[in-house]
């Protein structure tokens, strides 16, 4: 799916006019408010204006790039063909937060975008201090997240940053803890669905909370990388090369697919 140069400039406006940052007015209190990045935007910081302000990348052999964004409670019911008409493709949808949260808009959220044509998928935002990687993946699975090979249905994703909810960054586990919680998921995930999860995490926050050699994620699992900036930059721990890169989260979180449109289908289709 190619899109034109004139696309790529316009989608990070456009949906501007529509939604607001999924940080903005968090609560660190209220648990289920955590929004995908809303913690890496926190600790990492914003990309600088420079950076947001040409799209998302194209492939400079190709001239490919296929959109997506990522809603959690914070969009509410979204404007699915808004998007759908300024050229996102894919989206995913906060499903669930630990084993005790489920988004009251996912239904509208995940059935919108399926309904608009787009492909998407759900993701969970782990709570690792809270209760254990198979408890959580269990928990997602039979709240949403799910998949199935209808060519539109992507693999769940684990939304694993910075502890919303206290000040330990790394929930309080240490880095062999941390990286044995993480296999419990997803290969509890795997065991449910067939599929591997996505991992969405930032290179800071898994290089402080799993350490560099504490575990290896990469030939199994998708990796979606949280870089607010005009690069990529560094990849988390033996990835070498992303799948998406969310890399802005402003005005709502932005992300591109590392491929073409129909390798996108393929990993939907597994």
């Amino acid at each position: 799916m190619a899109v034109s140069t004139r696309i790529v400039f316009a989608v990070a406006a456009l949906v501007a006019a529509t939604l607001s940052s999924p940080a903005t007015g968090f609560s660190e209190e209220v648990p289920g408010d955590a929004a995908m990045g809303s913690q890496i935007a926190k600790h990492e910081g914003r990309e600088p204006v420079v950076a947001r302000s040409f799209g998302p990348p194209v492939d400079p052999a190709t001239g490919v790039a296929v959109f997506g964004i990522d809603v959690s409670r914070w969009q509410g019911d979204v404007d699915w063909w808004h998007h759908w008409h300024n050229g996102v493709r894919f989206a995913y949808v906060k499903a669930t937060e630990g084993t005790g949260y489920t988004n009251p808009h996912f239904a509208q959220q995940y059935n919108g975008s399926f309904n608009v044509g787009m492909i998407r998928g759900a993701y969970h935002f782990a709570l690792p201090d809270r209760s254990s990687g198979a408890d959580q993946a269990n928990y997602f699975v039979n709240n949403g997240g799910g998949w199935s090979r209808d060519g539109k249905t992507l693999p769940g994703a684990l939304d694993i940053e910075y502890n919303p909810y206290g000040e330990n960054k790394c929930y309080g586990l240490d880095q062999p803890t941390m990286t044995r919680w993480l296999k419990d998921f997803s290969d509890t995930y795997h065991h449910r669905t067939g599929r591997w999860p996505v991992i969405y995490t930032s290179t800071s926050w898994w290089a402080m909370c799993t350490g560099w050699h504490a575990g290896d994620f990469s030939n199994n699992n998708p990796l979606w990388v949280a870089r607010y900036a005009a690069s990529t930059g560094v990849l988390p721990h033996a990835w070498r090369v992303y799948t998406i890169w969310q890399y802005s989260s402003t005005p709502i979180d932005q992300n591109s697919f590392n491929g073409s449109y129909d390798r996108l289908v393929a990993l939907a289709l597994g």
